[in-house]
């Protein structure tokens, strides 16, 4: 009978990204979650490890498993996975700079389990050019970056030919604003430049160029448009499908096949009312799973609170019934593709294809994904449509329940008490990481280890593929940080286009707008003051990637009449006060995503007072709870804006207003 039920599907693999404090508590949560149902992991580490620091580095303070589990050697590894069964487990590791590392800790504990190595199957995420887009924890320059990828894939193709040794991420491009037009383009951008890098250098023959691309695997957002989010896969698909078959020549299917893992959204979870945020997570689920013939390989959920902070364990718990009432109590998985012959979505898949192809071919005629990240055309067209999506928002032409609409509540009594609603990381774990790490390095045998580091910088200069050396490196104990100092050495560091300078004006300014009268208080202020216009410096301090509130704040600054002096992310304290100095600045804005706030605001106060310098006004901005938000204030700090203060050009008032509280100029009465 047509349309009748058939055998179910097997579900896609379920997962919670999950990780902190130390490698011991890690893998405590990780044995937990496997027992409840979970069918792969998926790996955290915290910002130190993902930007190749050892945890005693000066950038790495207050950073230690703040948002993810610290894995300075190969000690770290073993106790991570612990009585885990690695030959039978999928694991998935969100890294990207530092890939090709934890990729042969990861290696060499499977093998001291007894596991034989060509069977590891997960993946690692190796996209470095997200990482100058939008997460901010690159270390090399892209050429350099290009190489380690190339060389980890060409490795994984001989050797572990089950792992996925990159997922190209369109998750993160979306969290920095990016359009389902340009998720697709500028994913399927840096797809092409790794594959012809692969393949142009020589380390895979000919006749295994579909082995190379059918491990090529995708990981992806959804958003709660989540009919148009479902043709967007659908809609990756036939793109690439149509670069594999007509670029590289793959014509087995199987090997053309887009392979995605997805994370639902984060960037659209509220602060405000965030039990909105349950029914969000399974609108953007549905987008992924709903379509059999473009469903997700592997899903993850994040949780209900973590607009307010760490989630708990019983909160990650929650995520992961969510996949399994609909995997296991549904009927979701008992039929073909429903949106087989659907005129609707075949109209919506066709324009976003043909939308996609157009820019990609743009990016291919700048030289491709690599030269569009140097040029900053990446970045900048990034920070414009993160702007003109804010800007709907403030406008309310585009609906955020609880925030700028419906924004009477009840009580919640899921945050009832701040406090207890969100996990913390205890303020000692740094300290007992770094005692941990400096007794590492006092047992190793340091004569191994330094020739190790020798031979990494040897292979680095030359063009041998660097994986064996970094193995090497693995076994010998060296740490996280000096690998990469290793290979900072011999590649350098690289910083970024911010995109800020390049963004387009998102809000007009007309008259008897929020904008214009903001740009009065600016301009009046700025009279009153002399010495020229208000000058406001937004810093990054510690190794929080996550630039988006920063650039979208010293975006709208600008369009108010302020100067804006913003040098990006991974600053130190003394570098943002120097700077405040130097520039002579009105107001300083901090933006800390990470969880650092407690360590490293005070520390810029400190050093602002010692400068000769405690009279400039200190804001910060980012994801604190309030009891931390009550402590900063008394600490100095001029005020707090967390994700509920979506009003961008509110904020850039009330900033006028504390520069006029710190220099005893009275009250302006301009309506905001």
């Amino acid at each position: 009978m047509s349309g009748a039920p058939r055998p179910k599907d097997r579900p896609w693999l379920m997962r919670t990204y999950a990780g902190h404090s130390t490698a011991e508590a890690s893998n405590e949560l990780y044995r937990r979650n496997l027992a409840k149902g979970q069918t792969g992991l998926s790996v955290a580490f915290d910002l130190p490890t993902q930007t190749g620091y050892d945890p005693d580095h000066v950038l790495a303070r207050g950073e230690v498993g703040r948002v993810g589990v610290p894995v300075s050697h190969l000690g770290d590894m073993r106790r991570l996975f612990q009585e885990i069964p690695l030959e039978r487990m999928n694991t998935s590791m969100t890294i990207n700079a530092t890939a090709m590392w934890l990729l042969a800790l990861y290696q060499v504990v499977a093998e001291e389990h007894g596991a034989d190595v060509a069977t590891l199957q997960g993946t690692t995420q190796n996209d470095i050019v997200k990482e100058y887009l939008s997460r901010g924890t690159h270390v090399f320059p892209p050429s350099p970056s290009l190489r380690l990828t190339t060389d980890m894939i060409a490795y994984t193709v001989h050797h572990i030919p089950k792992w996925n040794p990159i997922n190209i991420c369109s998750y993160h491009l979306q969290e920095a604003g990016a359009t389902p037009v340009q998720e697709i383009a500028y994913a399927m951008a840096t797809a092409i430049s790794v594959l012809d890098a692969v393949f142009a250098s020589g380390q895979v023959p000919e006749d295994r160029k579909g082995d190379v691309v059918a491990r090529i695997s995708f990981f992806v957002n959804a958003g709660v448009r989540f009919i148009e989010e479902m043709c967007k896969m659908r809609a990756f698909g036939r793109v690439w499908d149509r670069i594999t078959r007509e670029r590289y020549g793959i014509e087995n299917p199987k090997h053309r096949r887009f392979r995605y893992g997805v994370q639902v959204n984060s960037l659209g979870l509220t602060e405000a009312q965030p039990e909105n945020n349950v029914q969000r997570i399974v609108l953007e689920m549905l987008a992924v799973t709903l379509s059999k013939d473009a469903r997700a390989r592997a899903v993850q959920l994040p949780a209900w609170n973590e607009a307010l902070g760490l989630p708990r364990p019983w909160d990650q718990q929650w995520s992961l019934r969510i996949q399994q009432v609909l995997a296991h109590e549904s009927d979701l998985l008992e039929y073909d593709d429903i949106f087989e012959g659907s005129r609707v979505i075949e109209t919506k898949v066709a324009a976003l294809v043909e939308e996609a192809e157009a820019e990609i071919e743009r990016i291919q005629e700048m030289g491709g994904a690599m030269a569009a990240v140097e040029s900053g055309y990446l970045k900048a067209r990034l920070v414009a449509s993160h702007a003109e999506r804010r800007a709907r928002i403030e406008a309310g032409e585009e609906k955020i329940v609880g925030v700028n609409c419906y924004q009477s509540t009840e009580p919640n009594p899921l945050t009832a008490d701040l406090d207890t609603a969100i996990m913390t990381v205890d303020p000692q774990n740094e300290a007992r990481v770094v005692s941990a790490l400096h007794a590492w390095r006092e047992r190793r045998e340091e004569g191994p280890a330094q020739e190790a580091l020798a031979a990494l910088r040897k292979a680095a200069a030359g063009t041998e593929n660097l994986m064996p050396a970094t193995l090497r490196c693995a076994r010998a104990g060296v740490t996280t940080g000096e690998w990469a100092w290793a290979l900072r050495d011999v590649f350098g560091e690289f910083r970024a286009p911010t995109g800020v300078g390049g963004a387009p004006v998102a809000v007009a300014a007309e008259a008897g707008s929020p904008l214009a009268a903001v740009r009065e208080k600016v301009g009046k202020t700025a009279a009153e003051l002399g010495g020229g216009r208000l000058r406001l410096l937004v810093g990054k301090p510690g190794l929080d990637g996550h630039s988006n509130g920063a650039e979208q704040i010293a975006v709208r600054a600008r369009d108010a009449g302020f100067e804006v002096v913003y040098q990006g992310i991974r600053l130190t304290p003394e570098q943002i006060v120097a700077a405040a100095v130097a520039e002579d600045v009105h107001c300083v804005g901090l933006s800390i995503l990470s969880g650092s706030h407690a360590e490293l605001v005070p520390d810029v106060l400190e050093r602002l007072r010692g400068a000769g310098a405690g009279d400039i006004p200190v804001i910060v901005g980012g994801i604190i709870p309030a009891a931390d938000a009550a402590a900063l204030r008394a600490a100095g700090v001029a005020a707090v804006f967390t994700p509920k203060d979506f009003g961008i050009t509110e904020i850039i008032g009330r900033i006028v207003d504390e520069i006029r509280a710190a220099n005893t100029l009275p009250p302006l009465e301009v309506p905001v």
